[in-house]
């Protein structure tokens, strides 16, 4: 009898120790972390801890959305482990665990762009990048999985043309998560026109510098049809008339640069088709290129009419007459 009791407290022992190896091997293995990063709608025991052995692809909590953050208590993850036998967990003093969903983004710039031309198509507009969408203050960029590679969708899109306010839902063909729930935006949908405006005031006769300029999109219901849109229209033409900073800039508010002012000393050039002559003489009046002014011809004390063809320089033809008038030198 003895010797039977002797053995089975041996052998109580010898549990008690096995236990105990095993407890402290679990407890140095299964160990919490305190940041986890999923990439599925599931969170499971190997997310959430390190080492987890055989039960490491049990789901234990949802995940949050696609791109977004949470916490657990840990409280919640140890009740969560007990109930698939996990019941010795090194806690590392932690009070909570963050749980990260992994995601790509895409940018309400790119959707913008998808946006506007499934709007284009729709509604007939010749080019996509006229026009100009703006999301309303709270829409975010599109979450989806991280694997996904599709561009963005446009199911559907609804402007109301009375005050510019849009409506799109969107999803990606290869995303399990937008599939099963597209995502609706909001915002407006401006068509706009390029049109060249000035960086600063300038004073009437000045010439235009490309520095002087900004092309900018208005939108179109706010552009004059005689608007001009190309930097080559405006560029080395002067103003017509005094003209302010941010000003939409029109042909009628151009001219070319005088290049002639009066009581300039000027070469007269004379033409026919058998001779030219040049002489000395006084311009009468203000002109640009390819004008006509008045010019004084000194010798003959007589104005005549010449063409402006470059700085200090004009011409005279046949087709112009010389006037009978005379000038006093003294005028």
């Amino acid at each position: 009898m003895t010797h039977l009791r002797t053995i089975a407290l041996l052998a109580c022992a010898a549990i008690i120790v096995v236990w105990s190896f095993t407890a402290r091997s679990q407890n140095a293995a299964s160990a919490l972390k305190p940041e986890v990063t999923v990439t599925g709608d599931l969170v499971r025991v190997g997310d959430i801890l390190e080492n987890p052995g055989a039960n490491a692809n049990q789901a234990i909590f949802k995940a949050p959305a696609l791109g977004a953050s949470g916490t657990i208590q840990v409280h919640r993850v140890i009740e969560a482990l007990r109930a698939h036998g996990i019941v010795v967990v090194d806690t590392r003093n932690l009070t909570e665990v963050l749980v990260s969903r992994a995601s790509r983004s895409v940018t309400l710039s790119e959707l913008g762009r998808v946006i506007a031309e499934a709007a284009a198509k729709r509604y007939e507009i010749a080019n996509a990048s006229d026009l100009s969408v703006t999301f309303d203050r709270h829409m975010n960029p599109l979450q989806a999985e991280p694997n996904v590679t599709d561009a963005p969708r446009v199911v559907s899109v609804v402007v109301d043309q009375r005050n510019n306010r849009f409506e799109a839902i969107v999803d990606m063909p290869g995303s399990i998560a937008l599939r099963r729930s597209p995502v609706r935006f909001t915002g407006t949908l401006v068509e706009t026109a390029e049109v060249v405006t000035l960086a600063r005031a300038i004073p009437r006769g000045e010439t235009i510098r490309e520095s002087d300029i900004v092309v900018e999109r208005l939108p179109r219901a706010e552009v004059v049809a005689d608007a001009l849109s190309r930097t080559e229209q405006v560029v080395n033409q002067a103003a017509r008339r005094a003209l302010r900073s941010g000003q939409t800039l029109r042909a009628a508010d151009l001219m070319k640069p005088q290049i002639v002012s009066r009581d300039d000393a000027v070469t007269i050039v004379y033409r026919t088709k058998a001779v030219t002559l040049t002489l000395r003489g006084k311009s009468m009046g203000n002109g640009a290129e390819g004008e006509t002014i008045s010019v004084l011809n000194p010798q003959s004390k007589r104005v005549v009419q010449a063409t402006v063809t470059a700085p200090g320089v004009v011409m005279v033809n046949e087709a112009h007459p010389v006037t009978t008038a005379s000038v006093n030198e003294n005028r």
